[in-house]
């Protein structure tokens, strides 16, 4: 066994199997572990926040207990050799026990070292440092090229076995601080959340750098340092200074390796010979060394005098002499010595050397590297070639890649290739230069050949081609122009010569585009038509009036209509991204290229499950209109509608067979489906809440189900009966996944948690924590070894079946997360939120590969100032509109909130306007200057919307009702709260106009009144499902409810009065006309309806909208009716007449975008930019 290989957590691990039936204490282990590690009792108390002298007695008794079973005298001083020694008496397999303990090791794009040149010594001394001497910080310093990647990767690889992670991550891209620790945490902090803070980020890390023995390794660090004096940082890379003071200066066992061609000023601060902060300073390589390089690549010398001179000429530096070996060998047959007789050495600075040898290159073998450098990482052949126009043959692109591989210029493995980093940096110098220098003479050649950001390539490339490529453009195009002005200017100018023949290349036109997209230039009204638009990224671009006429947009990037991806699905063979949106939608991607296919149109609601059939020819989607379609993916044909629920149908799955179906619904039952015929064969009966979710075991067997009902099922299939409730949850159950070999099945809960059950005997495997939110969603990955769960917590976690661990938290959504899929090669998952987009992810690294971006801004709630002259609108885009009734323009909007904006009100007055969102808040506005004035924070927590919120008549209290199921009463000039209910999640409430009462409508399908004392007075029973709203009539004698049953009801305090039954769909909302003769209700029909409230007959049915009616208001004299919904329209509407006065709307995103003539669009992606609003004449 090896002394200094245990770590802390190993020896805990050992303990355990010493002293079996002796679990220690928190507190014990906590003693016990940084006793191991060699801490202070002052120390461990400082840290874990305790009294010196409570850790001490912890200490004395722990030591009194180990002294005891194990027969010998354990003391703070001769612990580790006592448990060495007891390890060694017992036989107990130390290796055995080590593996208990899950080692994580993360090597991103380290390099290839299995051919490695000396750098004994230093390897040596460095191993020193860190295994003895135990530095917590260590820098490798030199030039460019002089080997220092290699050195930390060869040490790396040499002292793994030392540390419980290892985590490799390269800086050549100068990624944000927050971005690497969050990556850092994400392979330490298995099971924990990541805060979202940069400081929080930093002091959980250095908790696990106590905790675990952690080896960090940070390569070319140099990349976030300045161009001023040495060792400063880039402006907005300050903070990796502090991390590296923490690391360096605080108590722990692990340690940061970097590697930098300066030296940081942090280190230069903190380091000393005896201190555990040192750096390297890395020479060239001695002469024997020199020449093993070269003779690897087939070189030789008449002398040894050569060889010192060639050391000598060169400094020793690898990369320097990989290069001449290439030139050696090419023009001198090998010959050291008739090289140097031409005494043309070329070496100072690496720079010098690059440059000679890339002006020797041929044309193509120059396109070639500047396109490695802005592809950014390891590439096919096949990826390479597809980047240049005009395409060129596979032989000469080979031909061009083995010549750059015999230069010692490129780096190539396992058929991928990229550059060496200090090549790739020297190109990507010289692509902008040479792009900067085109852009101010206006002749172009590289402009229009090269892309300087693939708007198409995985996410993370993308952003490190705009950090690495096209800022540094921006800023030296400003420099030299001196205006944006000017910048403008010089490229409306270049457009104009696009227009001109011969400049038919492809990536100009995208170009420029994305270098005024840097800029912030408003592009409306631009004129790019007739021209190539490739690779040009426009998500979330106002495009308003913009001309692409004729234009070539290949691989460009638009923003969809995505409107809350509310389940996702990849097709059996992967070649398909399916998608179910809040629009009511069902949308089909190519996976190759992340290009939407097809839309499937026909459902009238959220489409809240999908499913592929097992062959793949068929999709199903569950919907909130209580249908299920299936649909033909060859055509997009609607095949059947599976009809029968009554309520929300919210689950499927198809049998493994293929031949049946299951739905489950918000009415509690199960419904089993012939999917030739479309016939309802069964209905299973026993769940006492809604139904969830559904899932057949892999051999068709068994059918589970998970419900409100906080259990999951197992049915007979042939009986309908329940054979088993798995019961453990502690609220409702929201998902379940069999496992690939039908041994287990996964739930996920709003309790937070993913649990695992034994299939056989019912019971819980393993509890999954971590989520700080509901865990919407859980998957296994194709060979099981793999959940992946996503949560309203905005995150997506991988976890580890075996050891229950979380392995990743991916982090990149800002909605709630609804769906997930993994891809059939379990290589990559899709993720599926509420804000819009669908991000597909690399399960290796944790990266986004891809961002499917939508948007959407649907009308989720209006209303009318008190004195009728304007309109509050509230929107899922985030924002809040104010529109001015008579001119019908918007004068104001604001984007207050990070999420959907579910509710709008007057304050009586109509100084304030309220608006509430996600995060349990309230925010309270004045309407005069747009200015926020307080904001009313609940329950925080993205998962809890408030639904509603309204104020009293005399405007001094404002009620809220919440996704935390509460009921809250407000103080609006304090802003504190009373908590009214805490019971049953309301979705609506309505003061009575005295003020002294609250009607409220719930999940439970009742209307629930309640005195402001916090006591419910009455409950009203009649609906058959949720009750979405509610009104009082303003004599206060009667209350209107709106629910999912497809009815508006009538009540008085004591009980129903009318039923009113002419909508086919849920009412989503009711008012009462200011004179309470009349009752309007919204629907997910697409109509309003207005209700003669005497005689309970429907006078009008005012149609128009093109989608569901989320939101309606009357004006204050009765005369005029706004609704909203998910058309995004407001209408206005005479109530006398019936007749629509007007329709409210903004701009959409690529309002009268032309999009006539133009080419490399689907036709589903053209179905698109017309939905947001683009033209085809």
């Amino acid at each position: 066994m090896q002394d200094l290989l245990m770590s802390a957590e190993e020896a805990l691990a050992l303990l355990d199997t010493l002293i079996a039936g002796q679990k220690l204490k928190d507190i014990q282990e906590l003693v016990f572990r940084y006793s191991w590690q060699g801490w202070t009792y002052p120390q461990i108390a400082a840290h874990a926040g305790y009294d010196t002298g409570h850790i001490r007695d912890v200490g004395a008794q722990l030591w009194q207990q180990l002294t005891q079973a194990f027969g010998e005298q354990v003391t703070k001083n001769n612990l580790q050799a006592v448990i060495r020694r007891r390890v060694q008496q017992s036989g107990t397999n130390y290796n055995a026990i080590a593996l208990t303990r899950q080692k994580s090791q993360y090597w991103e794009e380290a390099i290839d070292v299995s051919v490695f040149y000396g750098r004994s010594t230093e390897l040596a001394l460095l191993q020193q440092w860190i295994a003895q001497d135990r530095c917590r910080l260590v820098a490798i310093l030199g030039m460019g090229g002089i080997g220092k990647t290699a050195l930390a990767t060869k040490l790396a690889t040499q002292i793994q076995g030392q540390f419980d992670v290892l985590i490799w991550q390269s800086l050549r891209d100068a990624p944000p601080i927050v971005e690497v620790l969050t990556q850092l945490l994400q392979v330490v902090a298995k099971h924990d959340a990541l805060p979202e803070t940069y400081e929080a980020q930093i002091s959980l890390l250095m908790q696990y750098l106590r905790d675990l023995r952690c080896l960090i390794v940070w390569d070319n660090v140099d990349a976030v340092l300045g161009d001023g004096h040495a060792g400063q940082y880039r402006q907005g890379y300050e903070n990796y200074g502090e991390v590296m003071r923490r690391i360096g200066a605080e108590l722990h066992t692990s340690c940061l390796l970097l590697t930098s061609r300066e030296q940081p000023k942090t280190i230069t601060a903190l380091e000393g010979n005896l201190l555990p902060i040192r750096s390297l300073p890395l020479i060239g390589l001695s002469t024997t060394e020199v020449k093993e390089i070269c003779q690897s690549n087939n070189c030789f010398c008449t002398s040894e005098i050569d060889w010192q001179q060639l050391q000598t000429s060169y400094a020793g530096n690898p990369l320097a002499l990989k290069i001449v070996a290439t030139t050696v060998r090419d023009l001198f047959d090998g010959s050291v010595s008739e090289f140097l007789a031409q005494e043309a050495i070329a070496f100072g600075d690496i720079s010098a050397l690059l440059d000679e040898q890339f002006q020797r290159l041929s044309e193509l073998e120059k396109q070639v590297m500047y396109w490695l450098a802005i592809n950014r990482e390891w590439v096919t052949l096949a990826e390479l070639r597809e980047d240049f126009v005009p395409q060129i043959s596979q032989s000469k692109l080979l031909e061009a890649l083995l010549s750059l591989r015999r230069r010692s210029l490129l780096e190539k493995n396992h058929k991928l290739f990229t550059l060496q980093p200090v090549v790739m940096e020297y190109v990507t110098e010289q692509l902008i230069e040479q792009d900067r220098a085109e852009i101010l003479t206006q002749r172009l050649q590289l402009f229009l050949s090269h892309a300087l950001i693939k708007a198409s390539s995985k996410d993370y490339i993308r952003e490190s081609q705009t950090r690495v490529i096209l800022a540094p453009l921006a800023a030296r195009l400003m420099t030299d122009l001196g205006s944006l002005r000017q910048v403008e200017h010089q490229l409306s100018d270049i457009i104009v010569q696009l227009r001109s023949p011969p400049f038919l290349l492809g990536y100009g036109g995208g170009n420029i585009i994305n270098l005024l997209r840097y800029f912030q230039v408003d592009l409306c009204s631009y004129d790019f038509s007739s021209l190539k638009i490739w690779q040009a990224y426009l998500i979330g671009t106002n495009l308003h009036q913009v001309n692409f006429s004729g234009a070539d947009l290949n691989k460009s990037v638009f923003t969809g209509v995505l409107n809350s991806a509310l389940s996702v699905a990849f097709s059996p063979d992967g070649r398909l991204l399916a998608m179910g949106n809040a629009d009511s939608k069902v949308r089909i991607w190519h996976t190759a290229n992340y290009t939407e296919l097809l839309t499937c149109e026909g459902h009238k609601s959220w489409v809240i499950s999908i499913a592929f059939s097992p062959d793949g020819q068929t999709l199903a989607s569950a919907s909130f209109d209580q249908t299920v379609r299936l649909w033909n993916l060859a055509t997009g044909e609607c095949l059947h509608v599976l009809q029968g629920h009554t309520g929300w149908a919210h689950a499927i799955a198809f049998h493994p067979q293929g031949h049946l179906l299951v739905t489950g619904s918000f009415d509690c039952t199960l419904r089993l489906w012939n999917v030739s015929t479309g016939e309802c064969l069964k209905i299973l009966r026993g769940h006492t809440n809604h139904v969830t979710a559904t899932a057949f075991s892999p051999n068709g067997c068994l059918l589970a189900s998970s419900s409100y009902d906080q259990t999951v099922r197992f049915w007979d299939l042939d009986t309908g009966e329940t054979i088993k409730v798995l019961q453990g949850h502690a609220h409702w159950v929201r998902s379940i996944a069999f496992s690939p070999d039908g041994q287990a099945i996964a739930s996920s809960s709003w309790d937070c948690t993913v649990k695992l059950w034994d299939v056989n005997t019912g019971l819980c495997r393993t509890t999954f924590e971590g989520h700080t939110e509901p865990a919407a969603f859980v998957v296994f990955s194709p060979d099981g070894t793999m959940l992946a769960s996503g949560s309203y917590d905005c995150t997506v976690k991988l976890w580890n079946v075996a050891t229950g661990q979380c392995a990743k938290t991916l982090q990149k959504h800002s909605g709630w997360i609804w769906s997930v899929a993994f891809h059939p090669d379990g290589q990559a998952i899709a993720s599926g939120s509420f804000d819009s987009t669908v991000v597909v992810w690399d399960v290796k690294t944790g990266r986004s590969l891809r961002t499917l971006q939508g948007y959407s801004a649907s009308i989720k709630s209006i209303a009318f100032s008190p004195d009728g002259q304007f309109l509050a609108s509230a929107s899922d885009d985030t924002t809040i509109k104010l529109w001015h009734i008579q001119s019908r323009e918007c004068v104001q909007s604001r984007s207050g909130h990070d999420s959907w904006v579910w509710c709008v009100a007057f304050s009586p007055d109509g100084h304030t306007l309220a608006s509430s969102s996600n995060n349990g808040t309230i925010k309270l506005w004045n309407t005069a200057t747009g200015q926020l004035q307080r904001i009313l924070q609940g329950f925080q927590s993205r998962a809890n919307t408030v639904f509603s919120a309204v104020f009293s008549p005399r405007g001094d209290i404002i009620a809220s009702c919440d996704n935390d199921r509460t009921i809250k009463l407000w103080d609006v000039r304090t802003g504190k709260c009373l908590l009214l209910s805490s019971d049953c999640r309301a979705w609506a409430i309505a003061f009575s106009p005295d003020g002294k009462t609250l009607a409220s409508g719930h999940d439970d399908q009742t209307v629930k009144l309640w005195n402001l004392e916090g006591d419910c007075i009455a409950s009203l029973a009649g609906h058959t499902s949720l009750v979405f709203g509610v009104a009082f009539s303003p004599d206060g004698e009667m209350i209107a409810s709106a629910s999912d049953d497809k009815t508006v009801k009538l009540w008085n305090k004591q009980g129903h009065l009318k039923t009113l039954q002419e909508h086919k769909g849920v009412a989503w909302c009711v008012a009462f006309s200011p004179q309470g003769k009349i009752l309007a209700s919204g629907s997910h029909d697409k109509t309003v309806k207005l209700w003669d409230v005497a005689t309970s007959t429907c006078l009008k049915t005012l149609s128009g909208h093109l989608g569901e009616v989320w939101a309606i208001a009357f004006s204050p004299d009765g005369k005029m009716l706004a609704s909203g919904g998910t058309d995004q329209n407001i209408k206005l509407w005479d109530v006398n007449t019936g007749e629509c006065i007007t329709t409210l709307r903004a701009p959409r995103l690529y309002e009268q975008m032309n999009i006539t003539g133009t080419t490399g669009l689907t036709t589903a992606q053209k179905l698109t930019l017309k939905a947001l609003g683009a033209i085809e004449i």
